[in-house]
């Protein structure tokens, strides 16, 4: 008996018809594995960086800044704040601006809360109920308590473990 073979321009259409309907979660892994390209980049944090129009590596602002290291370095220093290094790497992973413009209120307003993470989901903290949001800082969750940040100004992207901040606020999806 003879197989009859698709050609490969079908098979192909088969793949991206799959692949677009798969679940969402089909991205996790491809977050994470963004999140550890850009730790090996050696991004500086800056705050306000990653606000640009376009999302990525930006020099950031002094407005609002309360950060240990005075002067403000931020307005100098192309580099991410914790929110800037979100929404580039979900941009990088979906393609397209999902995040927007924005802070850590922002950014959860647009996900929904899980509650059991996978890694690709992003962790924030600070205070979110039914009646305000008040987050100060989000990560990317890696797994095993573990989190991909831009912490803190003289920092650079990193690993942390996620109970290093106290005020744990959730897990959210996009």
């Amino acid at each position: 008996m003879r197989v009859k073979r698709w050609p490969v321009g079908v098979a192909v259409l088969v793949l991206l018809a799959a692949a677009a309907s798969a679940p969402i979660t089909y991205l996790q892994p491809r977050i994470v594995r963004i999140s550890y390209e850009i730790e090996r980049l050696g991004v500086v944090y800056s705050w306000g960086g990653g606000h640009a129009e376009d999302p990525g590596p930006s020099k950031g602002t002094c407005a609002g800044y309360r950060g240990r290291i005075t002067p403000c370095p931020a307005a100098d220093t192309r580099g991410l704040d914790c929110s800037g290094l979100t929404r580039w790497v979900y941009a990088l992973a979906h393609g397209r601006d999902v995040l927007g413009p924005g802070n850590t209120d922002d950014h959860v307003r647009r996900l929904r809360r899980v509650d059991r993470a996978l890694p690709g989901d992003l962790v924030f903290f600070g205070k979110i109920t039914k009646e305000a949001i008040k987050t100060h800082h989000v990560g990317i969750y890696l797994g095993g308590g573990r989190m991909m940040n831009a912490p803190e100004t003289g920092a650079l992207v990193r690993i942390d473990d996620i109970r290093r901040k106290t005020d744990f606020a959730g897990f959210y999806r996009y």
